[in-house]
């Protein structure tokens, strides 16, 4: 009863022993067949191009100064029509014009016990904007802006916040060229690099598509915008 309980069981040791070596070599080769489709190559593809503006918002800020509040703001007044006019005579109408409200500093007020003198003690700023896309017209009018500078007009347009802001709003017009742009050019390095390791190119795995980014072409030219974009794709590759 022994002896054939540990046939029985040297029997089946064996049939265990086949099947999971026959298993595994099963499962070796499957991986093996796995790795081998899984062997991918990841291209970028990059489209750029360069647009004019189409839209431009042009702040126009300018100051003066008084010593009577009165006065002030008849100077401020007759500043800002002379600007206005002068706006229009260039050829912008009255709803590409925004007139914004002035701050006054009352420089005595914000001496708290300075015994030092003040000249005027009231000033003034103000801002008219032009949102317009007439981008040409607006650049041409900015070199002539030094007329009413010549009739006394104090402008204050240095800092960040009153540059002209050029943009291009078309974007949707021009992105499915440019997607199919990167995209070719992804498939071309893609295709080269199969034909470099001796494989061939097989079907997308994956895409991805970056952002669009609108940039000034430089830093003296900001009515020329450079757009760019880059898509990744992973393809597979096959012997």
């Amino acid at each position: 009863m022994t002896d054939s309980n540990t046939r029985a069981a040297f029997v089946t040791g064996i049939f265990i022993f086949a099947g999971l070596s026959i298993l595994g070599y099963l499962l070796g080769s499957s991986i093996i067949r796995f790795r081998q489709l899984e062997r991918t190559v990841t291209v970028k593809g990059l489209s750029e191009r360069e647009v004019p503006a189409d839209t431009v918002i042009w702040p126009i800020q300018f100051s003066c100064a008084a010593n009577d509040l009165a006065k002030l703001y008849d100077n401020l007044s007759r500043d800002s029509e002379s600007i206005l006019s002068f706006l229009k005579r260039n050829g912008f109408q009255e709803d590409e014009i925004t007139t914004g409200a002035p701050v006054i500093v009352d420089k005595l007020a914000q001496q708290y016990g300075s015994g030092s003198r003040i000249e005027l003690r009231y000033t003034a700023s103000q801002a008219i904007t032009v949102c317009s896309s007439k981008v040409d017209l607006v650049r041409r009018t900015m070199k002539n802006l030094i007329e009413l500078g010549r009739k006394g007009i104090v402008f204050s347009g240095n800092t960040y916040e009153n540059r002209p802001e050029f943009i291009f709003s078309h974007l949707n017009n021009i992105k499915p060229a440019m997607v199919e742009e990167a995209t070719r050019k992804a498939r071309e390095v893609a295709e080269k690099f199969a034909r470099d390791s001796d494989s061939r190119l097989g079907k997308i795995k994956k895409a991805m598509q970056g952002q669009f980014s609108i940039r000034d072409r430089d830093k003296n030219t900001p009515y020329i915008k450079k757009v760019r974009v880059v898509s990744t794709i992973e393809y597979y590759l096959a012997d």
